[in-house]
């Protein structure tokens, strides 16, 4: 009998372990940095239905460890299998939820019904319903997760100086990404969408046991994104809606001009895509907005129909440990876009935005393209706490460098260092070329990656001009710029082995720039070595090693030369290893 009921004690126990809570069910692998999905049947609805599932309830759960506390946002799943089934009704609500501790999690759940509570900050506001006040516990394992999947490193948020890290390793992330097409999710095989992308030639780039959904859809865009994976590149642009913009062909309610009801099957679908850029380190760069439709909800200010998109996409995406959220794509007004939101509608947008999110995600925003329109937009944001970075358009490649390192300065010296992209080269209608134009890449990789990453910047974004055939929006096929993010691979993964936490851009070096760790780490970027290069190590100390690195190969650590070089004054470089001096190098001294 005792051995019967210690049998029943470990099978409780056990059940509690694999996620069997009160009310509901929780769905996933209990490990750190695993999306959970806690389940619930409740009220039977539809995205049609008179009482609008999406804003007449709100359904959230609290989840504790410790002195931890994350309150998520839930959302209407139809019959919670939309993706597969296209559902558009059911009974089906879900709280996705990632731990980022691994030990015992407590959760209590609050479900609400009432006029608009989906965007109601009271705590009290409606009436409870249904499983109102489930509560449960799960214990969560460490991850086992290797390699570039974000389970294995944790979610990426803001460090403490200009770069972003991984939680769990404190890993620097330099990022190097696709920009275009900007509208990705105008794919032919979503549901509600206009059929737009094929992505046609990355259907080989498919691996077998990938996701689909609905028998085997999905696998060009998922083939597309696996080519980038193969290439070293680490992110992905992209809009979640452009209704009254460039590509009108982009959006997660369930019709174009529709504000307050959701495509769910759609959503979930994005959801899988999601998911398996998580799974081979993709970051989702989430442009919630484009300049031609910033005041599209609620005329550019803070109101319904404003808080309820961002409470959908952040209650079923902002799970996501590669997740960007930006707030708005050349976002601001000038002299060609004079209808835009105003310095305090950005504010008010960005503070209600971080308000609303619960894992720190990273939060930035994208600017338009003229120096002059940096000063107006951003001036006013530095300082903001809410705000995370800097997603810079430039319109000259060669202001790579000066935007990259006057940004870098100012948002210092307000106290809120920010991380410093630039993620759209100009001019717009050309951006970064194809394969067939290999000089203007060159002049990409020596105006605008390498002086970004010695100017203290934390990467780049590639942007297909709009008058090329492979543009931002007619893009089809990311193997035309194979080269471009070979280069760009070279550089994220050199820089990403540095400490840049410690390292600081300092004017020491002649015909370049330089970024270092003084008395024990510089590295100089030299735009040409025709001319003798001098390195001023006045404040450093004892003998230091020279190593050469070339930006097109990506071949590391080789001898020029001069193989070694004392501190304590300025001293000659010598000659780079292969004798093409009007190439342009990166060497370091350490």
């Amino acid at each position: 009998m005792k051995r019967r009921m210690k049998d029943i004690l470990l099978f409780l126990l056990f059940g509690l372990m694999v996620g069997q809570v009160y009310g509901g069910e929780i769905v996933g692998e209990l490990k750190q940095w695993h999306t959970l999905t806690l389940t619930f049947e409740g009220p039977t609805t539809s995205e049609y239905d008179t009482l609008n599932p999406f804003l007449s309830y709100r359904l959230q759960a609290t989840f504790s460890h410790g002195d931890t506390k994350i309150t998520v946002p839930g959302y209407f799943a139809a019959d919670g299998q939309a993706a597969e089934t296209s559902a558009r009704s059911g009974n089906q609500w879900h709280v996705k939820f990632v731990p980022n501790l691994p030990g015992n999690w407590e959760y209590k759940v609050s479900f609400r019904q009432g006029k608009n509570i989906a965007i109601d900050d009271r705590v009290d506001a409606g009436q409870p319903i249904s499983f109102d006040g489930d509560s449960g516990s799960f214990v969560v394992a460490t991850s086992d997760k290797r390699g570039r999947d974000f389970r294995a490193k944790g979610r990426l948020t803001k460090g403490q100086g200009h770069y972003p890290v991984f939680e769990g390793t404190r890993e620097v992330f330099v990022k190097g990404g696709a920009n275009s097409p900007e509208d990705l999710l105008a794919y032919y095989e979503f549901d509600g969408t206009p059929k737009k992308h094929r992505y046609d030639n990355h259907a080989d780039d498919y691996r077998e046991g990938d996701v689909t959904w609905q028998k085997g859809k999905g696998k060009n865009l998922i083939g597309s994104l696996n080519y980038l994976y193969s290439k070293g590149i680490n992110a992905v642009y992209f809009l979640t809606m452009n209704v009254m913009g460039d590509g009108k062909n982009v959006w997660p309610w369930t019709e174009e001009h529709e504000r307050y009801r959701f495509d769910v099957s759609k959503l979930a679908q994005w959801e899988l895509v999601f998911s398996h850029m998580d799974q081979i380190g993709l970051a989702q760069h989430v442009i919630t907005q484009e300049t031609e439709n910033e005041n599209l909800l609620d005329i550019g200010k803070v109101g319904i129909q404003r808080k309820l998109y961002y409470r959908e996409l952040i209650a079923r995406f902002g799970h996501h440990l590669g997740l960007v959220w930006n707030m708005g794509e050349e976002n601001g007004i000038t002299n060609w876009s004079p209808v835009g939101q105003t310095e305090q509608m950005r504010e008010e947008m960005i503070n209600y935005f971080r308000s609303v999110e619960p894992y720190g995600n990273l939060l930035v925003i994208h600017t338009l393209p003229n120096l002059k329109d940096h000063e107006r937009t951003m001036t006013p944001l530095l300082g903001n706490r809410s705000l995370d970075g800097v997603s810079f358009q430039i319109h000259h490649p060669h202001d790579a460098y000066k935007v990259t390192t006057e940004w870098r300065q100012k948002s210092a010296d307000a106290g809120q260092p920010w991380v410093i992209w630039i993620d759209e080269i100009g001019p717009a209608k050309i951006g970064a070329w194809s394969d067939d134009r290999p000089e203007q890449q060159d002049t990409v990789r020596k105006e605008v990656i390498y002086p970004n990453l010695i100017g203290g910047g934390a990467g780049i974004e590639h942007y297909f001009g709009y008058k090329q055939k492979h543009s931002d929006l007619s893009s089809e096929d990311w193997k035309v710029r194979d080269r471009l993010w070979e280069m760009t691979e070279h550089a994220i993964s050199y820089f990403g082995q540095l400490p840049l936490q410690d390292m600081q851009p300092l004017e020491l070096v002649t015909n370049g720039y330089c970024l270092a760790k003084e008395n024990e780490l510089y590295v100089c970027y030299l735009t040409d070595t025709r001319d003798e290069v001098v390195l001023d190590l006045s404040q450093a100390k004892g003998k230091l090693s020279v190593y050469w690195f070339d930006p097109i190969t990506g071949k590391s650590d080789l001898k020029g030369s001069v193989r070694k070089v004392k501190g304590g004054a300025k001293v000659v470089l010598g000659t780079p290893p292969s004798g093409y001096p009007d190439q342009d190098w990166l060497v370091k001294i350490e």
